[in-house]
């Protein structure tokens, strides 16, 4: 068998490459009032504006159960768990204890993505295409932590109410306290969620986004990921600019935001997640 990857749901890949390459999927959680929605696997509308929606990482005992399935799958090979930033979310941390529960500390590898979204399905992308190639568990680990270290995330917000509730933003007290801000463009730092800058307009807001992302690209081979949430124009605007402006870049991975991230970026966010070097 080859090594299996895990990782959350958060990860946004596209169901095509998940089957093909095989990647386990744990959902993340969200909370609409007194009722517990596991994402991609339950239906339920969201309003995510609401004051009553908020979001958990899976429990222990949910990541031992899909670790020790994996384990079982690659028939001894053994796993990599990528998962979005501890900075970010418990779900680490519960795989961490998943992992000494079950004794596996040499069989099942946790990668930290030191992101979210794309930022995570990027970094498993990259270990599931090891993988797949045969690669031993040290190479495919490997990967997924070379892919995460190298990563660039940037984030245009529409709406602040959702920053401003969740608490994710590392800036937070000096971002809400100054000035009114109509578009924050925000940045993934070492896991960290940190505002790059302040923008008026929206459609400045998005030339910085795409500006921010070129420049992480470089004059090299590049893989690209966007993401939005219900903002599909503002997507292929971003998308359309960034492949005039970065021919070398053969691969670009598109995708939404799904409701756990959604709750925290709010409806109209763009993301931009810009892998320098390609997947080598």
């Amino acid at each position: 068998m080859t090594v299996v990857v895990v990782t959350d749901s958060s990860a946004g890949l596209p169901a095509d490459l998940i089957g093909e390459l095989g990647i386990d999927i744990v959902p993340l959680h969200v909370l609409v009032g007194d009722t517990t929605i596991r994402e991609g696997v339950d239906d339920l509308e969201i309003d995510y504006t609401a004051d009553t929606v908020s979001t958990s990482a899976p429990s222990p005992g949910e990541l031992r159960a899909a670790y020790t399935a994996a384990l079982a799958r690659s028939s001894g090979d053994g796993v990599v768990a990528v998962h979005l930033s501890r900075q970010l979310s418990a779900t680490w941390e519960s795989g961490r204890q998943a992992v000494r529960d079950m004794g596996a500390e040499e069989s099942v590898r946790l990668v930290d993505s030191l992101g979210a979204g794309l930022a995570t399905g990027l970094p498993a992308l990259a270990a599931a295409r090891s993988a797949a190639a045969g690669a031993t568990l040290d190479a495919v680990h490997r990967a997924a932590a070379t892919a995460a270290a190298k990563s660039h995330t940037f984030i245009l917000v529409n709406r602040t109410e959702q920053l401003r509730r969740g608490g994710r933003l590392s800036t937070a007290a000096g971002f809400f306290a100054s000035e009114l801000v109509s578009k924050p463009i925000l940045q993934l730092v070492q896991g960290r969620l940190e505002l790059r800058e302040k923008v008026r307009t929206r459609s400045k807001a998005v030339a910085k986004l795409v500006s921010a992302a070129a420049a992480a690209a470089g004059s090299g081979e590049a893989v690209v990921g966007v993401q939005h949430l219900d903002a599909a124009d503002a997507a292929e605007t971003v998308i359309a600019q960034l492949r005039e402006r970065l021919p070398q870049v053969r691969e670009v991975l598109t995708a939404e935001f799904g409701p756990a991230l959604g709750v925290h970026l709010g409806v109209g966010a763009v993301g931009v997640l810009v892998l320098p070097g390609g997947w080598g």
